[in-house]
């Protein structure tokens, strides 16, 4: 099959022109014919362009910047049997000039990476091409290696590690991505196989602040020191300004111009609300008209490493039967079940001196009316000193020691709360219910040691055991009693994935903001937007 490559490829060229045509884009077509070069094949079918591994690390001699690309462009010559790639027997093939045109609009993909070697690249396609055609294919092929690198698969694990993010990194095929993209070249606009759904969700959301930004019509409202919040009735120029900047973002459909905070003022306050993570109700504080204050580059930076994070996921995800996905600055925890949203759960989580780990795991077992096994490090921080203030701290905690470490029991009393599920990891961190309810009536929730603190523990455990007999509702509810731990061990266990996004695209299409509670947005964006290829 790979020895027919090239003649493949003559086929697959004029499919590929008719869908540039179907982008909208007469000059792509246009370019593709005026770049053809006629050149011969061998007898066997081969091209006669010599491409083999002295003319690739030759090639990589002269064009230094592009070293760190040499290894997976000599694996693609190698799975074309060392082929040319880019040229048929008419010259070059019709997704070279795709490829170009995509690379070359790298911000509409929220990256602003420069492309070395950039004028010789141009030259190609602007018929001043000096290089032999060789090095022609070879550089095509750098820069689809390029492209491919940094839109499909992001920066590299060793930096997404140093920045705390363990999630497994999804794989890429970039010889088996290639065949895919000539064979259907509207897959490197939209390829889901290839990149997470949100992605692409947050890129319509990047495309529509970018305009915002250039039209300009992001203006500053007025904050009167003087007042706390706005509520209904409520009359001022701040609210007139409220009210254009919700039309601006799409929570209100138009702006009245009015200075009286009415009831579609109230109805497009409260979408704003319920998008940037604060309790819906009708009072707007001087605080969150801040939040509505941030600069439109802030939101643009915002989503830019949002659509990073969503290329270290692999977008086979959601198509697992089951799975729970928690979102850390959201606070929320989402229950899935065969493509469906079965539970939505508010949560605390890490504090910033305990920041709650992104990684994943599998919940094997549920504990009801849990023990607490006390981390070594809230001992040694935090019982200690307890006890040497008050002797009897343990007893009034229905605490024990047990060889050396501490356990409370079962009850009301324990921060486990009535319900546990686990998922085994070296980061002792849970998920569970709290006795703490009244935490959750807080818009800013990182409270806890690290640990998950779900509102709805109890909920989660009926949903996934509806299907068994044994645990109908009454067993469920006998067995958060807090009298006994009882453990029962799933059939099959359950992924969960624990995740930072601070700008998420919701099923209605509205884009939702978060607040950065561990300050890793600007770390990210040093990495994106300081590293001009590497």
């Amino acid at each position: 099959m790979k020895n027919s490559f090239l003649s493949l490829v003559v086929v697959l060229w004029s499919c590929s022109i008719f869908a540039y045509n179907n982008y909208g884009n007469d000059t792509i077509t246009a370019k593709v014919f005026s770049t053809t070069r006629i050149f011969q094949k061998t007898p066997g079918g081969k091209s006669i362009i010599p491409i083999d591994i002295a003319a690739i690390n030759a090639f990589f001699s002269k064009y230094p910047a592009l070293k760190n690309y040499q290894s997976e462009v000599m694996a693609l010559y190698k799975y074309k049997d060392y082929n040319s790639i880019w040229h048929n027997e008419k010259g070059l093939i019709g997704f070279a000039e795709l490829l170009y045109s995509k690379a070359n609009a790298l911000e509409e993909e929220g990256l602003n990476y420069n492309i070395p070697y950039a004028p010789i690249i141009d030259g190609i396609f602007e018929r001043k091409n000096t290089l032999s055609k060789t090095d022609t294919d070879i550089l095509l092929s750098t820069l689809y290696v390029f492209y491919a690198k940094k839109v499909f698969y992001g920066i590299d694990v060793a930096k997404t590690n140093e920045i705390g993010w363990f999630l497994p990194r999804k794989s890429i095929s970039y010889e088996k991505l290639l065949d895919s993209l000539i064979t259907e070249p509207h897959l490197i606009q939209k390829n889901e196989k290839q990149l997470f759904d949100q992605y692409y969700k947050l890129r319509e959301a990047l495309k529509k602040y970018r305009a915002i930004e250039q039209i300009g019509d992001w203006g500053i409202i007025e904050i009167d020191p003087t007042r706390e919040y706005y509520n209904h009735n409520d009359s001022s120029k701040t609210i007139a300004q409220i009210r254009h900047r919700l039309a601006v973002m799409g929570d209100l459909k138009q702006d009245s111009k009015s200075n009286i905070y009415d009831q579609e003022l109230m109805a497009g306050i409260m979408k704003f609300k319920k998008r940037n993570g604060y309790k819906a109700n009708t009072i707007l504080s001087k605080w969150q008209l801040e939040r509505m204050n941030t600069p439109i580059e802030k939101h643009i930076n915002t989503i830019m490493v949002n659509m990073e994070r969503c290329r270290w996921i692999d977008p086979k995800l959601p198509a697992v039967p089951e799975y729970l996905f928690i979102n850390i600055p959201a606070f929320k925890l989402y229950y899935s079940r065969n493509g469906n949203t079965e539970l939505e759960s508010n949560l605390l989580v890490g504090k910033n001196m305990t920041e709650t780990v992104v990684f994943s795991g599998e919940i094997s077992s549920i504990v009801f009316s849990p023990y607490w096994n006390v981390p070594r490090s809230i001992i040694d921080d935090e019982i200690k000193q307890a006890i040497f203030l008050d002797p009897n701290y343990l007893e009034s905690h229905d605490m024990e020691w047990n060889n050396g470490n501490v356990i409370q029991m079962p009850g009301l009393k324990n921060p486990m709360g009535l319900v546990k599920f686990m998922f085994p990891n070296s980061n002792d961190i849970y998920l569970h219910d709290t006795p703490f309810k009244s935490l959750f009536e807080f818009d800013y929730r990182a409270f806890s040691h690290g640990c998950i603190n779900m509102e709805k523990a109890k909920e989660l455990a009926i949903l996934i055991l509806e299907d068994d007999p044994n645990w109908t509702v009454a067993n469920i509810n006998a067995a958060m009693k807090g009298e006994k731990q009882t453990i029962h061990m799933l059939k099959n266990k359950i992924p969960v994935y624990i995740g930072y996004f601070t700008a998420w695209v919701d099923d209605e299409g509205a884009i939702n903001f978060y607040n950065d509670l561990y300050q890793r947005d600007d770390r990210l964006a040093e990495l994106l937007f300081s590293d001009d290829l590497k």
